[in-house]
């Protein structure tokens, strides 16, 4: 399935421009070559540009990064909970809470692409465990329903629209 074939009822429209960033992308490429193109993109980022922010009370580079690992995360628990048919409605996740409590700041690179391969691999293998009536299931999640294919490709257009703005707001 292409990202432009995923029905709008799968899916909240506040996430629609992460649909959208992803054009005709695969689900099975957008997990796979998102991560390389990811791997590549963090090692080009320079030691001294990971506690950086672009402006006060913006999230320094290493705190994107991060972000963008623990929402995966929350993402492959979503995905889980709906494929195997569970009908508990989901809280939703202050991201701005995480944030500082993630410590970003104190890692190095080396740490966050470890844990980032690792994250990913495992959504991956997630993944590629559902079948295709488990893709089309879904749930709640922050009182609103979401299938397990659009999780998916959420994961995939949050980190596209986030190295975006990394690209374009921190000059990496």
């Amino acid at each position: 399935m292409l990202a432009s074939e995923l029905p709008k009822a799968e899916y909240n429209p506040y996430y629609q421009p992460y649909i959208t960033i992803l054009g005709e992308s695969s689900f099975k490429g957008c997990l796979q070559q998102g991560s390389e193109l990811m791997v590549d993109f963090m090692k080009s980022i320079s030691t001294n540009k990971l506690q950086f922010a672009y402006d006060d009370g913006k999230w320094s580079v290493a705190e994107v990064l991060v972000h963008l690992i623990d929402t995966e995360r929350v993402f492959q628990y979503r995905a889980l909970r709906f494929a195997r048919n569970d009908a508990t409605s989901l809280p939703g996740f202050d991201q701005d809470a995480y944030v500082p409590h993630s410590k970003a700041n104190k890692r190095n690179l080396d740490s966050i692409l470890k844990e980032y391969l690792a994250v990913r691999k495992a959504t991956i293998s997630l993944f590629e465990s559902f079948d295709d009536e488990m893709m089309c299931r879904g749930g709640m999640a922050s009182n609103s329903f979401m299938s397990v294919r659009a999780l998916g490709f959420l994961i995939c257009g949050h980190e596209r629209h986030h190295k975006q703005i990394l690209e374009s707001r921190y000059l990496i």
